[in-house]
């Protein structure tokens, strides 16, 4: 066998006859043997693989000389120049066969022509390159605080790569006072054992920390170490103790639900179980049902369970207790007070009974109308309570007790101002800040009739057409009493009293609860064109109450009246003598009639019919005079005899009208007048003079037209508020004042009232002012008419 060392090449002389025994030896065998160490470097020598062999080198590349290998191939190499086997890459015999004492990397080295094996064996040697080691770097043991002297705690041993004497271990234990080293051979290899000399005490030391060291048997030591944590288990030897015996605590009652009260602290030197506190309640005094306490087992906080109110109790004694959980346990034992401190959490009660409701408005002051209690449960300032109302109230609080009080009226009622109160009695504590609580009672004031009925309008003034139908609505009064119920049920009549001959319930009548005033027969304005009556309103309350209005009825004139003929032309033709030497405005007569309407309905208008086709009448009349007279002077032509036909008009709608016809002969000279008369409505007396006549047609004219321009400026100012009042609403208003102008025309000299109106619909804008177009009379025309007048 040829052994080759690493390192620098021995002498070839010393070598070679060492050398070619084993290799003449090998080469009879078929195999040749190298030894080479373990982390030899890239190129280390390990034999002269072709000359152990016996090849030639010049053959070597002629031959195909090579080197295989099963496993690890790659890590020997051969120079095929000269045939030297080296080392190709690192070598790790514990990489290759771990911990077998045998290591061996085999090499096939094979040539051709002819072809030739030969197996060769490489030896990898070991050396002490590895430390010792611990599977773990730091190891754990845990031993009772009660376990005996002597007692044995074994522990992990360390292990070495290497083998043979490099792998010899050797252990070493820090100094210290409880534990030795006890070395433990088993099997091949050693043990560490730690053996207790000295008793444990958990409470005063907990761990210890020791350095177990190892040592290899190789050339130089390597060495290696491990951290032995020692652990001491405890033993359930102490009981918790609080930090105190009893605790205070204050607190406001009404504080949350929930709310923290205390964190008790109890501490217990053990560990684990029997270290771990578990807190409880033992007893709470005094009881309560609406206010416990809970204790958190595991941090031992207290909280408020329920509701903590001082008016039940001020103060409580909670018992706690700490329990650890060793086996057996152990407890400890502590008191915490609750001192409650009261809050104002009590709103006053208020306690209102009524005595005396409604009350009457005409009650006397001092009268009791209820009684006010009022409490509070809070104690001291918070519980001192005072009452209040609203300013401007007809009451006041009567303090009749403490405590008590009696709501009387202060001052005198009206209904009608005001129908009820609504009185709030507050109560409120003294507390910081203060609380207060409201109780309130309706007062009623109960009416008594102490007012009258009230009409609308002292005064209405309303007008209708004459010939009314029967029961033709008038107007409609209103009265309002400011009482309430029947002392406000308001009913409607007549004041009774004398019209003429006549009852005036005869004419009028006003339905007792609608006060709608109704004409109960047809109204005639030339018999009565103005009635005035007053209509009383009476309450039911008792007594009853009442009050009248008056009522100023205008009874409105109607064309219902044709013109009347004064004189003898009013029954029948009149003759007259005319000379023929009468000259153009010789006024021949003058025709006078009356209408017994008035206004447009009596103004009269007159008109001369046309006489015979083809004649031309030297006549004419005035339309408004109605005097006759020549147009112009008489002739031979004129027929001796005349007959004129005179129309007389009103200007009523639709128009009335009456005719008189004259007889007139033309003579010569200057004859007296003689009457022959030829009825056409009946005879009449003697005519009398012009003069006389004009003089009382104008007198008459004047009196009927003014009553007429009266009633009808009256009528037309109250149609001019039927458009601002519904149907039958009536207003006080001025009459309105018509006059006559010189000609016979109408003209307005009015002022209106805006509370005139008609009951017969809607009114008319106003009274119409009129002055007839007509053709201007001749100068002679109006000089005679103005003589005649005169």
């Amino acid at each position: 066998m040829v052994f080759i060392w690493g390192g620098a090449p021995r002498s070839p002389r010393l070598l070679l006859p060492w050398l070619l025994l084993p290799a003449l030896w090998a080469a009879g065998r078929g195999q040749l043997r190298y030894a080479v160490p373990e982390e030899a470097q890239h190129g280390t020598f390990v034999g002269r693989l072709a000359q152990d062999l016996g090849l030639e080198l010049a053959e070597l590349v002629p031959r195909l000389f090579r080197v295989a290998s099963k496993e690890r191939g790659e890590l020997l190499e051969v120079n095929v120049q000269n045939g030297i086997l080296f080392v190709n890459a690192r070598v790790d015999r514990e990489e290759l066969c771990g911990r077998s004492a045998e290591c061996s990397l085999h090499l096939e080295v094979i040539v051709d022509r002819p072809l030739r094996v030969f197996h060769v064996e490489v030896e990898v040697e070991d050396i002490n390159d590895n430390p010792p080691i611990f599977a773990e770097t730091e190891q754990k043991v845990l031993i009772s605080e009660s376990a005996p002297l002597d007692s044995q705690f074994p522990l992990e041993g360390a292990s070495d790569a290497d083998v043979g004497i490099n792998s010899r271990l050797n252990y070493v234990l820090s100094l210290n006072e409880y534990f030795t080293l006890k070395l433990v051979k088993k099997d091949k290899s050693v043990l560490p054992v730690l053996l207790l000399r000295k008793l444990l005490d958990r409470e005063e030391t907990q761990e210890l920390s020791l350095l177990l060291m190892v040592i290899d048997g190789g050339k130089p030591e390597l060495t290696g170490s491990a951290q032995i944590q020692v652990s001491i288990l405890d033993v359930n030897d102490n009981a918790p103790e609080f930090g105190k015996p009893s605790y205070k605590v204050v607190l406001f009652e009404n504080v949350p639900n929930d709310t923290r009260v205390i964190q008790v602290n109890a501490s217990d030197p053990d560990e684990g179980l029997n270290g771990e506190i578990s807190y409880g309640i033992r007893k709470i005094l005094p009881r309560s049902e609406n206010c416990q306490f809970s204790i958190n087992a595991d941090t031992s906080e207290i909280r408020v369970y329920g509701k903590l109110d001082f008016e039940e109790n001020n103060a409580y004694e909670i018992q706690v207790t700490a329990m650890d959980k060793g086996i057996p346990s152990m407890v400890g034992h502590s008191m915490v007070l609750v001192e409650v401190l009261d809050l104002n959490d009590n709103v006053p009660e208020i306690t209102m009974t009524s005595m005396s409701l409604p009350v009457p408005e005409d009650a006397p002051v001092g009268t009791v109308i209820a009684l006010v209690s009022v409490s509070d449960r809070d104690a001291g300032a918070n519980g001192q309570v005072s009452c209040s109302l609203p300013p401007h109230l007809p009451f006041k609080l009567a303090s009749t007790f403490r405590n008590y009080y009696s709501l009387v009226l202060d001052s005198a009622l009206d209904r009608e101002a005001t129908a009820g109160y609504q009185v709030v009695v507050t109560a409120r504590d003294g507390g910081s800040p203060p609380r207060w609580a409201t109780a309130s009672v309706w007062v009623e004031v109960a009416d008594v009739n102490d007012n009258a009925p009230v009409f609308a309008q002292a005064e209405y003034t309303v007008s209708v057409r004459e010939n009314n139908a029967p029961g033709a609505h008038i107007c409609t009064v209103s009265a309002r009493d400011a009482d309430a119920q029947e002392n406000a049920r308001v009913s409607y009549a007549l004041v009774e009293r004398r019209v003429g001959e006549r009852a005036l319930s005869s004419l009028v009548s006003v339905h007792a609860q609608s006060g709608r005033v109704h004409a109960l027969q047809p109204l005639d304005h030339e018999e009565l064109a103005l009635l005035q009556f007053q209509v009383s309103a009476r309450d039911a309350g008792a007594p009853a109450r009442g009050s009248n209005a008056s009522l100023q009825l205008f009874v409105l004139d109607e064309n219902d009246n044709a013109p009347a003929l004064l004189g003898p032309a009013g029954g029948g033709a009149r003759s007259h003598a005319l000379a023929r030497s009468a000259g153009a405005g010789h006024v021949l007569t003058k025709v006078r009639a009356l209408d017994a309407d008035s206004g447009y309905n009596a103004w009269l208008a007159y008109e001369l019919q046309p006489a015979a086709a083809g004649a031309r009448s030297p006549f004419r009349v005035g339309l408004y005079t109605g005097e006759i007279s020549t147009t112009r002077a008489l002739d031979e032509a004129d027929a001796p005899r005349q007959r004129l036909v005179v129309l007389v008009r009103d200007h009523g709608e639709p128009a009335l009208t009456a005719t008189a016809t004259l007889l007139v002969s033309l003579v010569d000279g200057a004859p007296s007048p003689k009457l022959s008369a030829r009825a056409s409505a009946g005879r009449v007396g003697a005519e009398a003079s012009p003069l006389d006549v004009n003089a009382s047609l104008m007198v008459a004219i004047c009196a009927v037209s003014g009553l007429l321009v009266l009633t009808l400026l009256l009528w037309g100012a109250l149609r001019c508020c039927g458009a601002a009042r519904s149907e039958g609403a009536c207003a006080p208003g001025k009459p309105v004042l018509v006059c006559s102008s010189a000609v016979g025309s109408w003209s307005s000299c009015r002022q209106r009232r805006p509370g005139l109106c008609s009951a017969e619909g809607p009114p008319k804008a106003d009274l119409m002012a009129f002055s007839p177009s007509l053709p201007q009379p001749r100068e002679d025309e109006l000089n005679h008419h103005s003589e005649v007048s005169n």
